[in-house]
């Protein structure tokens, strides 16, 4: 995947060598933080950084750019765990509405879903970035090395425990698209019209659900576990919270989602981790912070 953003040094000036790395600056940073707003802020922190840097001082372009945005978002990550331990309810990815080729599909499914962007919750920030670097954008490890400042040994070790770390969490066998626009369907038909018993048939027996409102707006404070409680929860909500509103099937981060509308405003974005032929984990945004950058334009152009 790297290759595809590399550039023939000296052929262009610094700003357009810059643009040239922006989607890629951006893809890096999102899956590293989680959020839209402070992966451009990376982005344009690293742009101040590149306008600031003798070029003579810079062996290429694609090697600083990425080794300054990747630390900026280290340094972030470990700033923003005090907040996230103080953040109310459970802390969910900020959904990310994407315009895709149709090539890039498929990748983007696996490396941008929230249920890939929740397991990396699971790294330090240092082996989010080697695992990212590797895993996703397809560096070498002398690469990675130089990027995080580690040998190319201790980056194999670290990606190493990383995979061990995620392996519990990693599907072993990835559900195609097809099925899971076929489910999210059935999953929205089902709750919208109140079948109990249709939503108990897409659910796994363990499904788990997390909301996140962010203290702002109502949600689960703690997850849901249990089919027969989570089914009822949204039976629930679609009861007392939906029933003036409407939901639509929508990309959410590369992959099928609910998007639930009251009037003009996001209520709140669903997205979902099937697993086999059963909904093993289903995420609710409800967060309006995170729904901000949704509701002004309903898509951007970040597809990397």
């Amino acid at each position: 995947m790297g290759t595809e953003h590399d550039l023939a040094e000296g052929a262009i000036n610094p700003l357009n060598a810059f643009n040239h790395y922006r989607r890629l600056l951006f893809g890096i940073a999102y899956r590293m933080l989680g959020t839209v707003s402070d992966a451009e802020d990376m982005v344009q922190e690293t742009y101040l950084r590149w306008q600031q840097t003798p070029q003579t001082a810079v062996q290429t372009p694609k090697n600083y750019l990425t080794t300054t945005i990747t630390r900026l978002c280290i340094d972030y990550l470990r700033s923003a765990r005090v907040r996230r331990e103080q953040y109310i309810g459970p802390w969910l990815p900020e959904p990310l509405m994407m315009q895709q080729d149709p090539a890039e599909q498929v990748e983007l499914a696996e490396s941008l879903s929230i249920a890939f962007l929740v397991m990396l919750e699971r790294l330090s920030p240092t082996e989010r970035a080697v695992f990212l670097l590797r895993e996703v954008f397809e560096y070498d490890y002398p690469e990675i090395a130089q990027i995080v400042g580690k040998s190319a040994e201790n980056c194999r070790q670290i990606l190493r425990r990383s995979r061990q770390h995620l392996a519990t969490e990693r599907p072993r066998f990835p559900v195609s698209s097809q099925q899971q626009e076929q489910m999210t369907a059935q999953f929205l038909d089902a709750s919208t019209h109140g079948n109990l018993q249709g939503l108990l048939a897409l659910l796994a027996q363990d499904v788990t659900l997390w909301s996140d409102g962010g203290g702002q707006v109502a949600a689960a404070l703690k997850p849901l576990h249990g089919s027969m409680k989570v089914a009822r929860f949204l039976l629930a909500i679609q009861r007392k919270s939906l029933a003036a509103s409407r939901a639509d099937l929508a990309q959410v981060n590369g992959q099928p989602g609910v998007i639930v509308r009251t009037g003009s405003n996001i209520h709140s974005v669903m997205t979902f981790k099937i697993v086999g032929s059963s909904i093993q984990t289903i995420y609710i945004i409800r967060n309006p912070e995170k729904l901000q950058q949704l509701s002004k334009s309903g898509m951007t152009d970040h597809h990397e």
